[in-house]
């Protein structure tokens, strides 16, 4: 929409004058945020000629200005410093110094990140010339950092801190507690920390007080940012103050240093700032061998640096991550970052070569343009020009002929003195080995004796050695003998302990069980048969009434049928605990065994007022013993009518599961606790179930859930229990579907 009203304003306005070259001018702009080249061209021309032809030459170093810092941006050398030159040109015409100046320090900036630090130091200077010309300290005080950096990274240290420290006193006399000020103190402290010991040197610093030096003015710089709230260089500070403790061995104020940076880094919206203070948090639990810290966060710069084309900082995480698992042992990941290391290395050193590339041809078209003006002015000069060169070369060959023939002297003078001291050199050299030769002989002397004396204690030592290695190779031998027979013998006991072990848990289990059976067999078979003579011995008398007859029979009936099934339950659990027991498995219809047991318990549902609901489909095939699952569906649906109350129901569903065949038993009744259940479910259970009364008081023998776990077991099957939602029980039954 900018852009569009623009366009429009333009085209409305016909007229030459200042107000035309603003809108061409904010045209040009507006392009620029789009990263439209041609059209910043386009724009931008016709406002310098429209900016001509009215003599506003403001309006034309403008446009040169920012056509310049549009192409900077964009990493375009050449055209950057042609535009950034005629803007300087412009800016002269019309005596705008401080414009001249500021121009100078972008090119000084364009210069430095090439890098050609010649002609940055040259632009900086200039720059520096004119600000004092205008008495304008800050911009003064801007070109001294400028020209400390680009020091700093020629690793001239002691020269940049001359530039920082005349850079600090102008700020300081401004605002003690500027933003500037702070910088400054932060770079004061990166040049101590940075400086090699040639450079301490030459600044009269020892090297054992340059950390305290760097601490001091990281401190002194985190003081004004504090105080300015600025979290972005606070985070710097914090990362420096975090590699000054590290170096001196702190190692618990260094991560409190480094945590607290990543923690206000993160904040800022300085991506490169965030990465940086993940690197030195991540490269410091990597020293530390805290290599789980270390890969999360070193992961993280890494791609907060991917993100941001930090190259730098890609290629530091990446070598510092391949580091960390080639000392975890896992090279395979070593590998594939130390490639990434090479890959962004690689970026890099292309990068620095298309710089130089760069620089070059500025440089040549720099010369081409100084020797066209050259030949320029020969030709404007005319003859009278050549006549002078000419007679200043005559003079140059004369003066070069003196040189020569004065050389020429030295040289035969040189030449001789060279002889006498080769023929003086080679006199000493012939005594010196004759003295070498005599003192070689004699040396050769007692050089055998001595070797006739240690050949004889070498003979006698190797035979010594030779005894010594015979017999620790026996030792050695038997020692390994013995060692593998012990470990055989232990590992074969370590063995039959585990069987013995688990024999005798099997043996208590089942000695258990035993327990159970004759305590039931004692006390529920008693009853019944008490029972059933009392009721003998009163049809005997005869004088019995018909009422009680037949409540007496009834009641003796109940106690016949539960001791029918509890006769029934143990003769099935003791046959199969007989060896040679084993289930006959073949393919059945589960839907029918189901609907048999279902008929055959409907009754004593009914008579509960207890529903059965069979959800199973017709036809359903399984590979099981037809007497077993019988027995099992029989226990496992009695048992649910048993403990359901009144009004419940009951729910048979079947279902397929990795080609098996599932079959669910969900009752709404009182369930069982989280413990019979754990102790249901446990592996190798083999305990008789403690028997409780249903809700209207039924018996039972405790004998049920334990034939179904055993006869489940021998169909190569598995039974479990798990509570039902909101109450009751669901048994899940799991068969193999084929045989």
């Amino acid at each position: 929409m900018r852009l569009d009203s623009l366009l429009a304003l333009n085209q409305k306005n016909l007229r030459t004058d200042s107000t035309k070259v603003k809108i061409l001018l904010q045209l040009s702009r507006q392009y620029s945020n789009m990263d439209n080249a041609d059209k910043v061209e386009e724009y931008t021309d016709q406002a310098v000629d429209l900016a001509h032809k009215i003599d506003q030459k403001k309006f034309s170093a403008i446009a040169y200005y920012r056509r310049g810092l549009f192409y900077h941006n964009h990493n375009n050398h050449q055209k950057a410093e042609e535009n950034y030159l005629m803007a300087i040109n412009e800016y002269a015409s019309i005596n705008n110094l401080n414009r001249i100046g500021s121009t100078y320090l972008d090119l000084g900036n364009l210069y430095a990140s090439i890098p050609d630090y010649a002609k940055a130091l040259e632009v900086n200077q200039k720059a520096l010339a004119i600000f004092e010309k205008a008495n304008n300290e800050a911009d003064m005080a801007r070109c001294y950092t400028n020209i400390s950096d680009i020091y700093q990274d020629l690793g001239q240290q002691s020269q940049a801190l001359v530039y920082l420290k005349l850079a600090l006193k102008l700020l300081k006399k401004k605002n003690e507690n500027s933003r500037e000020v702070a910088v400054v103190y932060h770079m004061i402290g990166r040049n101590y920390l940075e400086a090699n010991a040639a450079e301490l040197a030459k600044m009269s610093v020892k090297p054992n007080q340059k950390l305290k030096l760097a601490l001091d003015h990281f401190n002194k710089s985190l003081k004004v940012a504090e105080t300015l709230e600025d979290n972005g260089i606070v985070a710097s500070n914090m990362r420096s103050i975090g590699n000054v403790y590290n170096e001196l061995g702190s190692k618990e104020y260094a991560l409190n240093a480094y945590l607290k940076s990543v923690d206000l880094s993160k904040k800022e919206d300085d991506k490169g700032a965030y990465a940086a203070s993940l690197y030195a948090l991540g490269n410091f639990y990597r020293q530390e061998g805290d290599f789980g810290n270390a890969t999360v966060l070193l992961n993280n710069s890494l791609k907060v640096a991917q993100e941001d084309n930090v190259l730098d900082l890609e290629k530091n995480s990446a070598l510092a991550l391949s580091d960390v698992y080639e000392k975890e042992r896992d090279y395979n990941k070593s590998l594939i970052f130390y490639k990434q290391y090479i890959n962004v290395r690689d970026r890099i050193f292309n990068e620095d070569k298309e710089k130089e590339i760069t620089r070059r041809q500025m440089q040549l078209d720099f010369g081409v343009k100084e020797r066209d003006f050259l030949l320029h002015q020969k030709i404007t000069d005319g003859e009278l020009q050549r006549q002078v060169l000419l007679a200043q070369k005559q003079q140059q060959e004369l003066i070069l002929k003196k040189q020569q023939l004065a050389l020429s002297d030295k040289e035969r003078s040189l030449q001789r003195l060279t002889f006498l001291k080769k023929q003086a050199d080679l006199e000493i050299e012939r005594e010196i080995q004759a003295s070498k030769f005599e003192r070689a002989k004699m040396q050769a002397r007692y050089e055998t004796s001595l070797r006739d004396k240690q050949i004889s204690k070498q003979e006698q030592q190797i035979k010594f050695d030779w005894k010594i290695k015979i017999f620790l190779s026996v030792a050695i031998t038997l020692i390994l003998l013995a060692a593998l027979v012990i470990f055989f013998n232990q590992r074969k006991t370590n063995r039959l302990n585990k069987i013995i072990n688990h024999q005798k848990r099997e043996l208590e289990q089942l000695s258990r069980v035993k327990d159970r059976i004759f305590s039931v067999v004692s006390h529920d078979m008693r009853v019944p048969i008490n029972s059933l003579i009392s009721f003998i011995q009163l049809l005997e008398a005869g004088n019995i009434e018909q009422e009680k007859l037949s409540r007496y029979a009834a009641s003796l009936k109940h106690n016949l049928a539960y001791t029918s099934t509890m006769m029934e339950n143990l003769l099935n659990w003791a046959a199969s605990q007989m060896q040679g027991f084993n289930p006959y498995l073949e393919q059945i219809d589960v839907s029918a065994l189901l609907q048999e047991t279902q008929q055959a318990l409907q009754s004593a549902a009914d008579q509960k007022g207890v529903e059965i609901l069979n959800y199973m489909p017709a036809g359903i095939q399984g590979k099981t013993d037809s007497n077993m699952l019988s027995l099992v569906l029989r226990n496992l649906v009695s048992n649910a009518i048993k403990f359901t109350p009144q009004g419940g129901s009951i729910s048979i569903f079947s279902g397929e599961l990795n080609n098996h065949l599932q079959i669910k038993i969900v009752d709404t009744g009182v369930g069982l606790t989280p413990k019979q259940i754990n102790h249901f479910n446990k592996m190798g259970h083999l305990g008789a179930g403690v028997t409780t009364l249903g809700t209207n008081k039924e018996k039972g023998t405790g004998l049920g859930l334990l034939l179904c776990r055993t006869f489940v077991g021998l169909m190569d099957g598995k039974i479990t229990v798990e509570s039902n939602t909101p109450q009751g029980s669901v048994f899940t039954i799991e068969l193999n579907k084929e045989v």
